[in-house]
C-alpha cells in the first residue's frame, strides 16, 4: 500500500478575521495539493480565531462562522483543490454553541466533530460557552480510518482516543488551540505518546501558531506512531507545513455504533484519486525541531506576543520610557526584535534624581538598538503641580511618574504609538508600580517576566549578539548596576523589597502553585519575609487590574489564570 500522505497546516489566525482565516485556509491547502498531501489538517477555531470568548454568545458570529466554512468548501473546489480532504476547525452551532471540526471534500461537508471534552481551568472557559460532543466521526480516506479530535480530548484518559481505539482506527487527527507556557513542550510529546499508545494509532497533532492577546501558541506541531516513534516535529513559533508519508497497514479489527461514552459514525469518501499518488512530488527530509532550550523559547514567545498584538490591532509604532535600567532596556530590545528598530520610539523623561549614568544609559541603548530617542525633562512639569497643590513624601514622588505617563499617552494621542508598559511581575506581583504613572500603557511585554529573569534573558540576549559579531544591544550598566525608580535621592528597590532572588522564590510558590503562609514557612522561606511579602501581594490586586495585557509565559500568569477578589479580607496567615 502507498504512504498515506498527511499535511500539518501550523498557521497564524485572528480571532474575527473569519474570510482573511479562510484565505489562508485556501492558501495552505494549495501547498498542501502541490506537496502531494491525501490529507490535510488545520488548527482549532481555524475559522473564527481562538478563543473567541464571549464572541461565541453572539448567534451572528455563529452564522458568520457557519456561512464561511460553506463558502471555503466551494471555494476550495475553485481553486482545484476539492479532491483533497481537509479538516478545519470552526464555531458551530447545533442545539448550542459547539466547538467543532468539519471535514471538506469535493464542496460539502462530509463529516463533523464537537470537541467531547472541554477545559474549564486557567485560561479556558469552554464550558462556559460550548456543548460537549458524543459522537467520533471515522473517515476512511484512501484505505486508512481517521477520527477527528480537538485539543483537551488529547490530555484525558479514556475518552475519544481510547474509543478510537476500540473503534479500530489508524489515524488520529488531534487539532489544537493550545497556548504557550514555559516547558510545555517538554510535556506535550510525552502526551501524544500516551494516547498514541491508547488508541493504537499514529497520531497527527497540530497546533496554533500566533497570539492573541495575552496568549502565544508555538506550534510545535508533530506525528508520532503507535510505537512512540516520533516521525515529525515543527519549529515553534513559525508557520510551518508538516509534510509526513505515513507507512499505514490498516488491519485492527473496526467497530462502530456506541462504544464508552461516546458513538463512532463511519463515512467513506467517494473517488479517492489514489492515481495521483503517483504523481507527487518527493518530499525533503523530514523535520525533527528539538525543544528549544528555555531562554530561546521565552524570547521567541515575547517576540511574537509583541509582533502579533501590534500587527492585529493595526499600530505602525510603538512608545516606552526609556530610564537607563534594565526593565525599560529589555522591553526597547524585544520591540525591536519584534518590529523593527524603526518602528520603536523611547522617551528619556528624567528628574532632579535622575542620576546621570541612567540618562546616558538610555542614550547608549537607544544607539545600539537604533530606535527614536527624544528626551523631555519633568522637573519644570513636576513643579508647577507642586506649585498648585503640596504633595510630599511618596504622594510627590509618584508625581514623578505620573507626569510621565501623561507624557507617553499625550504622544500616543498624538502620533498613533501604541504604549509599552515596562513593569515586570515580580514588581506587579507586590505592587511596586505607580497607578497611572509607569503603569500606563497598551501592552505590557514582559508583565509575566519575573526580575531574575529579566536579568536571565538581558545576558543572554547580549551573548546572541556577540556570538553574531553584533553590537550587545543592552549597556552592562543597566544590567549591572541595583535597580531604583530613581524618584528620591539614593533610592534603590532594596529599600522596599527582597532580594529579587528570594522575592521571586516566594511569589513562585505562592502565585504559581496557590501555597498559603504556612506551607510556605515549611519549604523553608524565611517567616517574617514570606509574612511581608503576601500582604504586598494581597493588598495589590486592585492595581494588577488595570495593568494592561502581557504575554503569557507562566503556569499562571496575572489575568484570566489568577482570578482573585478586590475586596476581600482574607489574609494568609501562619495559622491559615
Amino acid at each position: 500500500m502507498a504512504p498515506f500522505r498527511i499535511a500539518l497546516a501550523q498557521v497564524n489566525m485572528c480571532v474575527g478575521d473569519l474570510a482573511g482565516n479562510a484565505q489562508r485556509v485556501r492558501a495552505w491547502t494549495r501547498a498542501a495539493r502541490l506537496g502531494g498531501a491525501d490529507l490535510v489538517a488545520f488548527p482549532e477555531m481555524m475559522i473564527t480565531g481562538y478563543p473567541p470568548e464571549d464572541l461565541v454568545l453572539r448567534k451572528s458570529f455563529a452564522q458568520a462562522s457557519q456561512a464561511a466554512l460553506d463558502a471555503l468548501a466551494a471555494d476550495l473546489v475553485a481553486d482545484g483543490c476539492g479532491g483533497l480532504p481537509v479538516v478545519v476547525g470552526y464555531l458551530a452551532h447545533d442545539e448550542g454553541a459547539r466547538n467543532a471540526a468539519a471535514l471538506m471534500y469535493q464542496g460539502t461537508v462530509v463529516a463533523r466533530y464537537y470537541k467531547h471534552h472541554l477545559p474549564n481551568y486557567g485560561v479556558f472557559d469552554e464550558a462556559r460557552y460550548f456543548r460537549s460532543g458524543t459522537t467520533l466521526p471515522v473517515i476512511t480516506i484512501a484505505g486508512i480510518d481517521v477520527a477527528i479530535t480537538i485539543c483537551e480530548d488529547l490530555w484525558v484518559d479514556g475518552g475519544p482516543f481510547a474509543v478510537a481505539g476500540q473503534a479500530g482506527v489508524d489515524l488520529v487527527v488531534c487539532i489544537n488551540g493550545s497556548p504557550y507556557e514555559r516547558n510545555k513542550d517538554d510535556v506535550r510529546l510525552p502526551l501524544v505518546r500516551r494516547r498514541s499508545a491508547e488508541a493504537g494509532a499514529t497520531v497527527a497533532y497540530v497546533n496554533t501558531v500566533g497570539a492573541q492577546d495575552e496568549l502565544v501558541f508555538d506550534g510545535d506541531s508533530m506525528i508520532v506512531t503507535p510505537t512512540g516513534e516520533l516521525l515529525a516535529r515543527a519549529q515553534q513559533f513559525e508557520e510551518r507545513l508538516l509534510l509526513v508519508d505515513l507507512v499505514i497497514e490498516p488491519g485492527q479489527p473496526r467497530r462502530d455504533g456506541p462504544i464508552g461514552p461516546m458513538t463512532v459514525n463511519r463515512e467513506r469518501l467517494s473517488g479517492d484519486d489514489e492515481a495521483a499518488v503517483g504523481r507527487r512530488p518527493d518530499l525533503p527530509p523530514v523535520p525533527h525541531f528539538r525543544p528549544m532550550p528555555d531562554l530561546v523559547e521565552v524570547w521567541g514567545a515575547l517576540v511574537l506576543g509583541l509582533r502579533d498584538y501590534v500587527e492585529k490591532n493595526r499600530f505602525e509604532s510603538v512608545i516606552l520610557g526609556l530610564s537607563g535600567g534594565i526593565d525599560s532596556a529589555l522591553v526597547a530590545v524585544l520591540a525591536a526584535d519584534a518590529l523593527g528598530a524603526d518602528r520603536v520610539f523611547g522617551l528619556s523623561m528624567p528628574s532632579k534624581y535622575s542620576s546621570a549614568h541612567s540618562r546616558d544609559d538610555a542614550a547608549d541603548l537607544a544607539e545600539r538598538i537604533g530606535c527614536h530617542l527624544d528626551t523631555v525633562p519633568i522637573e519644570a512639569m513636576v513643579a508647577a503641580y507642586l506649585d498648585a497643590v503640596k504633595l510630599t513624601g511618596l504622594a510627590e514622588e509618584n508625581l514623578q511618574a505620573r507626569v510621565r505617563g501623561t507624557l507617553l499617552m499625550g504622544l500616543s494621542n498624538e502620533h498613533g504609538h501604541l504604549v509599552l508598559a515596562t513593569g515586570n511581575k515580580s514588581e506587579i506581583s507586590v505592587g511596586y508600580s505607580t497607578l497611572y504613572g509607569d503603569s500606563v500603557g497598551g501592552f505590557a511585554p514582559i508583565k509575566d517576566v519575573p526580575k531574575t529573569l529579566v536579568w536571565k534573558l538581558a545576558r543572554w540576549r547580549n551573548s546572541v549578539a556577540a556570538e553574531r559579531g553584533e553590537v550587545e544591544p543592552i549597556p552592562e550598566n543597566s544590567i549591572a548596576k541595583p535597580p531604583s525608580a530613581e524618584l528620591r535621592p539614593g533610592q534603590q528597590d532594596s529599600d522596599s523589597l527582597p532580594d529579587y532572588e528570594v522575592l521571586d522564590a516566594i511569589l513562585a510558590d505562592y502565585i504559581d502553585r496557590d501555597l498559603g503562609h504556612r506551607e510556605l514557612v515549611e519549604l523553608g522561606h524565611d517567616p517574617e519575609t514570606v509574612a511581608t511579602v503576601l500582604q504586598l501581594v494581597d493588598r495589590a490586586e486592585y492595581k494588577r487590574r488595570q495593568f494592561a495585557p502581557g504575554t503569557k509565559i507562566s503556569l499562571k500568569s496575572f489575568g484570566r489564570d489568577r482570578r482573585l477578589p478586590i475586596t476581600s479580607r482574607w489574609r494568609e496567615t501562619v495559622e491559615s
